[in-house]
């Protein structure tokens, strides 16, 4: 089984092969970082338009690189959904362009489904059960995963994700796009704890999450004082540990609520590395193993598409023989828990 996954879902264009056999082969990422800076954030039609420009190159690139020829592929992946519906098109009409000229099925991959599973792809592993915290983008979610296709929410954000609040906070300090990154760097060179910021639910006896209230009250903080360079970065470093802290208080939670004893950590923000550090203490403290995808898989990329719809195909071999069907459809709105073992 050879499978192509294409991943065009907002602002990186990510091309992977999975083998069935021999695992991932190589994957190919071209971020829009530089372009977008300009305008503090992702514009929709700029970011379908770079789509266009860079994902054939990057697929030929990648086939050339491995030795690889698309008679050889078994099925081409991509992101249906969510995400922006111009950038999804993309991929989509990519995907099923090279799989009616091959004969070969084309599976849409459910984006969150594909960051949940991509610790799978590291060594070690985690097995199923698991709770996953996924921390991408606009989402923060906590799920139970008891196998593929079968997730329960355990709990979610109300309003701005912990990426949203990275984004937003690092606005506020003045710094560039992507902001998440920017803070973390900044963080970097400064001390929690001159700043009391709050941590939003911690005791909400739920495990729902609310970053809009730090937001504010880092808009207030700003306000209130003019700060110097070694101020904002403390007052970043706090942000950052409001975040990770919040973030770790409700994934513990979740592992006692489910008493389940392996978390997963996936999506962007699962990159930086003061959550990594609090998850991991933490969970050396409860006699519990935490997982995380390799620092280069936390973003958007193609070998989490290929990887996810690989597992499909070995649940349901019926897919291996689906081919692609004249029309398609995207999902920019698509909820994970809808999800099932069949797809």
């Amino acid at each position: 089984m050879l499978v192509l996954g294409i991943e065009t879902s907002c602002d990186e264009t990510g091309v992977a092969l999975y083998d069935g056999e021999r695992g991932l082969l190589a994957h190919a990422l071209h971020t829009q970082a530089q372009l977008h800076a300009d305008y503090g954030g992702v514009v929709p039609e700029l970011a379908s338009r770079d789509h266009v420009r860079r994902l054939l190159p990057l697929t030929r690139g990648l086939l050339e690189d491995t030795g690889c020829r698309l008679n050889q592929l078994t099925a081409v992946a991509y992101t249906e959904g969510p995400g922006l519906a111009g950038a999804l098109l993309v991929g989509a009409a990519t995907a099923h362009g090279l799989a009616r000229a091959l004969g070969i099925p084309a599976l849409g991959v459910h984006h969150l489904e594909a960051h949940l599973l991509s610790p799978l792809l590291s060594r070690p592993a985690p097995g199923f059960p698991f709770v996953a915290l996924l921390v991408s983008g606009g989402h923060t979610q906590l799920m139970r995963v008891a196998a593929v296709g079968d997730y329960e929410l355990l709990g979610e954000t109300l309003d701005d994700a912990a990426g949203e609040a990275f984004d937003k906070t690092a606005k506020l300090l003045g710094l560039g796009y992507p902001g998440g990154p920017a803070l973390a760097r900044l963080a970097a060179s400064g001390t929690a704890g001159r700043f009391k910021l709050p941590r939003p639910m911690m005791a909400s006896g739920d495990l729902d999450f609310s970053f809009s209230g730090l937001k504010t009250a880092v808009l207030t903080a700003i306000k209130d004082r003019a700060l110097d360079a070694a101020a904002r970065a403390d007052l970043a470093a706090e942000i950052e540990a409001a975040i990770a802290e919040v973030l770790a208080a409700k994934a513990f939670a979740a592992l006692k609520r489910t008493g389940l004893g392996q978390l997963v950590v996936a999506g962007g923000v699962g990159a930086n590395l003061t959550l990594r550090a609090r998850l991991t203490v933490g969970a050396r403290a409860r006699g519990a193993q935490v997982f995380y995808p390799e620092l280069e898989l936390c973003t958007d990329n193609g070998a989490m598409i290929a990887f996810a719809a690989a597992l499909r195909m070995q649940r349901d071999p019926s897919l291996v023989t689906r081919h692609s069907s004249p029309g398609f459809t995207v999902r920019p709105r698509w909820e994970l828990q809808t999800l099932t073992a069949a797809g």
